[in-house]
């Protein structure tokens, strides 16, 4: 390996990895809330957690657009040397954070009912749910304000500093959940508010760090600037486009779970499991897919096809070992993987049946996953948009065509569908990812 490779992969490794690490925390902060749950004492509380944490990943899901469409803009930013431009994409990032946080606040009440009617849990369950939403609702403003800081520290080439905030985060939630809900009896409402609690310490933490990292920036902010029509634009323009991507994504997980409850509870409890894996992998793959983000943004940002064009093959290269390395792992040791989740044998004898489709995962999801960051950081969401959408359709039209003669391996067919051609369209629409076309302006 030359010097050049080794310094270039010494720079993608310098942002996956903590990004890595701050992807990490999100199953272990549920992990933590699960097993707090599981010590009140009453199985109605895990079912209630499981429901509330449902109704909250899809809202920050719908959310996240803020925190990409920030990175691929600062990183812009950042490449050209506007230093300027840069601080005030803070702000305009957090313009709009705030903004959707207060409306979620506001509407607290018809979106909790309506989320909880959706979910048609039990009376208790409802009841423990709704305790639950209606304490974790508040932390909302600091959460989605985070998106926007993690976005725009990325941007700014910086993986460290969301990762001091998440492991800081996922230790204080820890820590208040366990007081509110052992010493001063909160129940299932504890764990929501030590939520609220790690999410205001976090949004504080970023404050700090943000004011002993970037003091300097200070002096560029210009809040007229900020809000000044064209720019914003821009960012309301690439975030819609991020939205429309993101809710075909979400459509396709969540129908993916519908469809397997109509195969009955142990088609439906062992595709969760299978689901597992693929989460897995999408948790390192992701923190490569962020520094393609942050990578591809500064070059664009930067005007250097060359560079560019280097770092993309790195990229692609360290997302297919991931996706081997996981394809190993999994032909390996699924069997005792799984039996970590689950120790029922009925379970695991039916994940055997299907196992073949999740170990194709990493291979089918690994380039998608990694175009799609280039082009976030790139700013090309039109091509995003459209390309998830026509793969949507085809996921679509794939499983109704199979359904009836192959069941659920229709639905890990039309699965491994949808991410194959996301992949394989966002290479040809690239131009087999030219990086003078990415850079190009416009669409």
């Amino acid at each position: 390996m030359n010097w050049k490779a080794s310094a270039i992969n010494k720079n993608i490794l310098r942002l996956a990895i903590p990004n890595m690490i701050s992807n990490i925390t999100i199953p272990m902060l549920g992990m933590v809330d699960t097993a707090i749950a599981g010590y009140i004492g009453e199985d109605v509380d895990i079912a209630a957690l499981s429901v509330g944490t449902t109704i909250f990943n899809f809202i920050y899901w719908n959310c996240a657009f803020i925190r990409m469409g920030t990175s691929g803009i600062t990183a812009q930013a950042y490449g050209a040397g506007n230093f300027k431009e840069c601080a005030n994409m803070l702000v305009r990032a957090l313009w709009l954070a705030l903004i959707m946080a207060l409306l979620l606040v506001a509407f607290r009440k018809p979106v909790g009912d309506f989320s909880l009617h959706v979910m048609q849990g039990s009376d208790t369950v409802q009841r423990l749910a709704g305790e639950y939403f209606f304490a974790r609702i508040w932390a909302v403003p600091a959460s989605i304000s985070l998106f926007a800081i993690q976005g725009w520290f990325i941007g700014m080439q910086d993986a460290r500093t969301p990762m001091a905030i998440a492991i800081m985060s996922i230790i204080i939630n820890a820590v208040f959940s366990l007081l509110f809900v052992f010493r001063f009896d909160m129940g299932i409402a504890g764990i929501a508010w030590g939520t609220v609690v790690a999410q205001y310490t976090g949004l504080t933490a970023s404050c700090i760090l943000w004011l002993i990292k970037y003091r300097g920036y200070m002096q560029y902010f210009d809040v007229k600037e900020s809000l000044r029509f064209e720019p914003v634009m821009r960012f309301l323009h690439v975030n819609k486009d991020i939205f429309f991507r993101t809710t075909c994504v979400i459509a396709v997980y969540t129908f993916f779970t519908a469809a397997s409850a109509r195969f009955g509870d142990m088609i439906l409890t062992t595709n969760a499991l299978l689901m597992q894996l693929f989460t897995l992998f999408s948790y390192m793959s992701d923190g490569f897919a962020y520094a393609g983000e942050a990578l591809s943004g500064r070059f664009v940002g930067e005007r250097n096809p060359d560079m560019l064009k280097c770092y993309i093959r790195h990229l692609i290269f360290w997302s297919l070992m991931i996706a081997i390395l996981y394809v190993i792992v999994y032909v390996l040791a699924w069997k005792e993987i799984l039996m970590i989740f689950s120790p029922s044998e009925e379970v695991i004898n039916t994940a055997g049946q299907f196992i073949v489709w999740i170990i194709a995962v990493p291979l089918a999801g690994s380039i998608p996953f990694m175009i799609d960051g280039i082009m976030i950081g790139a700013t090309k969401t039109k091509l995003l948009r459209n390309t998830v959408f026509f793969s949507t359709i085809l996921f679509f039209g794939t499983f109704y065509a199979l359904s009836p003669f192959l069941g659920n391996t229709a639905l890990w067919i039309s699965f491994l569908v949808f991410l194959f051609f996301r992949g394989i369209l966002l290479y040809f629409c690239s131009d087999k990812l030219n990086a003078k076309k990415i850079i190009a302006p416009g669409e």
